[in-house]
Protein backbone atom coordinates (compact mmCIF):
# COMPACT_ATOMS: atom_id res chain seq x y z
CA UNK A 1 0.00 0.00 0.00
CA UNK A 2 0.83 3.38 -0.10
CA UNK A 3 1.61 4.68 3.32
CA UNK A 4 0.84 2.11 6.07
CA UNK A 5 -2.21 1.43 7.61
CA UNK A 6 -2.46 4.07 10.74
CA UNK A 7 -1.34 6.70 7.61
CA UNK A 8 -2.32 5.86 4.04
CA UNK A 9 -0.71 8.13 1.69
CA UNK A 10 -3.98 8.00 -0.72
CA UNK A 11 -7.89 7.60 -0.83
CA UNK A 12 -7.89 3.71 -2.40
CA UNK A 13 -5.05 2.96 0.11
CA UNK A 14 -7.20 4.20 3.24
CA UNK A 15 -10.06 3.12 1.81
CA UNK A 16 -9.26 -0.56 1.95
CA UNK A 17 -7.85 -0.20 5.57
CA UNK A 18 -11.46 0.90 6.41
CA UNK A 19 -13.04 -2.55 4.55
CA UNK A 20 -10.91 -4.77 6.58
CA UNK A 21 -12.14 -2.90 9.67
CA UNK A 22 -15.06 -2.66 8.79
CA UNK A 23 -15.21 -6.20 8.60
CA UNK A 24 -13.31 -7.28 11.90
CA UNK A 25 -10.01 -7.06 10.94
CA UNK A 26 -8.03 -5.42 13.36
CA UNK A 27 -4.57 -5.98 12.95
CA UNK A 28 -3.13 -7.00 9.18
CA UNK A 29 0.17 -6.39 7.67
CA UNK A 30 0.69 -3.27 5.82
CA UNK A 31 3.71 -2.69 4.00
CA UNK A 32 4.73 0.86 2.53
CA UNK A 33 5.85 0.56 -1.02
CA UNK A 34 7.59 3.79 -1.33
CA UNK A 35 10.22 2.84 1.38
CA UNK A 36 11.83 0.51 -1.23
CA UNK A 37 11.51 1.19 -4.57
CA UNK A 38 13.10 -2.67 -5.53
CA UNK A 39 10.39 -4.10 -3.81
CA UNK A 40 7.55 -1.63 -5.30
CA UNK A 41 8.71 -2.99 -9.08
CA UNK A 42 9.42 -6.34 -8.09
CA UNK A 43 5.43 -7.05 -6.62
CA UNK A 44 3.79 -5.33 -9.25
CA UNK A 45 5.41 -7.64 -11.76
CA UNK A 46 5.17 -11.11 -8.99
CA UNK A 47 1.40 -9.85 -9.01
CA UNK A 48 0.80 -9.15 -12.61
CA UNK A 49 -1.41 -6.25 -11.18
CA UNK A 50 -0.35 -2.68 -11.90
CA UNK A 51 -1.36 -0.25 -8.93
CA UNK A 52 -1.20 -0.30 -4.96
CA UNK A 53 -2.62 -0.91 -2.78
CA UNK A 54 -2.74 -4.93 -3.62
CA UNK A 55 -4.76 -6.96 -1.14
CA UNK A 56 -3.40 -10.53 -0.38
CA UNK A 57 -5.58 -13.10 1.64
CA UNK A 58 -3.33 -16.17 2.50
CA UNK A 59 -0.89 -15.55 0.02
CA UNK A 60 -2.72 -15.18 -2.85
CA UNK A 61 -3.70 -11.42 -4.46
CA UNK A 62 -7.67 -10.76 -3.65
CA UNK A 63 -7.12 -7.17 -5.60
CA UNK A 64 -6.63 -3.34 -5.47
CA UNK A 65 -9.43 -1.36 -4.31
CA UNK A 66 -12.35 -1.20 -6.91
CA UNK A 67 -11.91 -5.01 -6.01
CA UNK A 68 -12.10 -4.75 -2.39
CA UNK A 69 -14.90 -2.47 -2.33
CA UNK A 70 -17.28 -4.75 -4.60
CA UNK A 71 -16.02 -7.75 -2.40
CA UNK A 72 -17.22 -5.71 1.06
CA UNK A 73 -20.41 -4.47 -0.65
CA UNK A 74 -21.35 -7.75 -1.68
CA UNK A 75 -20.81 -9.60 1.62
CA UNK A 76 -17.68 -11.44 -0.70
CA UNK A 77 -14.84 -10.62 1.70
CA UNK A 78 -16.12 -11.02 5.29
CA UNK A 79 -17.02 -14.85 3.45
CA UNK A 80 -13.16 -14.62 1.98
CA UNK A 81 -11.55 -14.04 4.97
CA UNK A 82 -13.69 -16.18 7.12
CA UNK A 83 -12.88 -19.16 4.71
CA UNK A 84 -9.24 -18.31 4.67
CA UNK A 85 -7.77 -16.42 7.40
CA UNK A 86 -10.63 -16.85 10.35
CA UNK A 87 -7.86 -16.16 12.24
CA UNK A 88 -7.51 -12.23 10.88
CA UNK A 89 -11.04 -12.01 12.34
CA UNK A 90 -11.69 -9.66 15.29
CA UNK A 91 -11.60 -12.52 17.99
CA UNK A 92 -14.42 -12.83 20.95
CA UNK A 93 -12.58 -12.21 24.29
CA UNK A 94 -9.91 -14.47 24.33
CA UNK A 95 -6.89 -15.21 26.54
CA UNK A 96 -4.09 -13.00 25.46
CA UNK A 97 -1.40 -16.51 24.79
CA UNK A 98 -4.69 -17.52 22.08
CA UNK A 99 -4.77 -13.66 20.74
CA UNK A 100 -1.18 -14.02 20.65
CA UNK A 101 -1.38 -17.14 18.04
CA UNK A 102 -3.96 -15.35 16.10
CA UNK A 103 -1.92 -12.52 15.67
CA UNK A 104 1.06 -14.28 14.22
CA UNK A 105 -1.62 -16.18 12.08
CA UNK A 106 -2.88 -12.94 10.71
CA UNK A 107 0.79 -11.43 9.78
CA UNK A 108 1.68 -15.04 7.97
CA UNK A 109 -1.85 -15.04 6.14
CA UNK A 110 -1.43 -11.50 4.79
CA UNK A 111 1.98 -11.78 3.74
CA UNK A 112 1.92 -12.73 -0.18
CA UNK A 113 4.03 -15.95 -0.72
CA UNK A 114 7.05 -15.49 -3.33
CA UNK A 115 8.28 -17.61 -6.03
CA UNK A 116 11.68 -18.25 -5.30
CA UNK A 117 14.24 -15.60 -7.16
CA UNK A 118 11.15 -13.13 -7.88
CA UNK A 119 12.19 -10.87 -4.23
CA UNK A 120 14.96 -10.93 -2.44
CA UNK A 121 14.45 -12.70 1.21
CA UNK A 122 14.34 -8.90 2.90
CA UNK A 123 11.65 -8.06 0.26
CA UNK A 124 9.66 -11.27 1.03
CA UNK A 125 9.95 -10.10 4.83
CA UNK A 126 8.56 -6.96 4.46
CA UNK A 127 5.38 -9.00 2.65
Amino acid sequence: MKGNAAAPYCGFSRKVVDALRSVGVSSFKDVDIFQDEELRQALKEYSNWPTYPQLYVAGELVGGCDIVNEMLQSGELQQLLREKAPAALQPAAQPPQQQHQQQQQRQAAAAPAAPAGALTEQQREQL
